[in-house]
């Protein structure tokens, strides 16, 4: 009999889920989608390749899950770090700051949607829409008061989003000099999208 992780059966089961979305983000980064197997994945989050069909059907049914895991946890991090912003630029700013910090494999690499199916990619695609909403939400509220200039938000939700996309989850490195060169990107960035937008600087 497999060895339960926790308590429980629904803390093994949350803990095991917990470790599959952990290594198959992981073996993303390193080393891409194409290239890694549901086996692969398992003896990296350290669970029995067969104790993974409890819980996901392939691996495309996991890449789901984990891509719906990582979007609930970054829009509760998102709203908490909101959470008594009212200024719309200083929202973007807080908005700009979070997107660029999180993991790359949250932003699906190119080339990943041709490397599964049409059911899949439609399913990818759906967890862009909650985070691009707030987004939407805070542009919008400041075009209403003049913070930024009024521009269609179905063009300037899509164009903010890719640019964050393009800086977002660099490599950490190590060094003072890294964490420098990783902040003056940071700035640049916002202040790109703050332009952008019509922001008074």
């Amino acid at each position: 009999m497999p060895k339960i992780i926790g308590a429980s059966l629904v803390e093994h089961r949350e803990e095991t889920r917990r470790r599959l979305f952990a290594a198959l983000g992981t073996l993303m980064e390193e080393r891409g989608f194409d290239s890694i197997s549901l086996a692969d994945v398992a003896q990296a989050a350290g669970i029995g390749r067969t104790s993974v069909y409890n819980h996901v059907s392939d691996k495309e049914s996991l890449l789901v899950e984990f891509v719906t895991y990582e979007t609930e946890r970054y829009l509760a991090g998102l709203e908490q770090a909101l959470d008594g912003a009212t200024d719309p630029v200083e929202q973007l700013r807080i908005y700009i700051r979070h997107n660029l910090r999180v993991r790359r494999s949250f932003h699906m690499p190119q080339g990943l949607r041709g490397a599964v199916s049409p059911a899949t990619q439609v399913q990818l695609g759906e967890h862009a829409k909650p985070v691009e909403a707030v987004l939407r939400r805070i542009l919008g509220a400041g075009m209403a008061v003049g913070a930024f200039a009024n521009q269609p938000l179905d063009v300037t939700v899509p164009l903010v989003g890719a640019c964050l996309a393009a800086r977002s989850g660099r490599p950490a490195g190590e060094g003072r000099a890294r964490s420098r060169e990783r902040d003056t990107a940071a700035l640049a960035t916002e202040t790109f999208v703050l332009r952008a937008v019509g922001a008074s600087l």
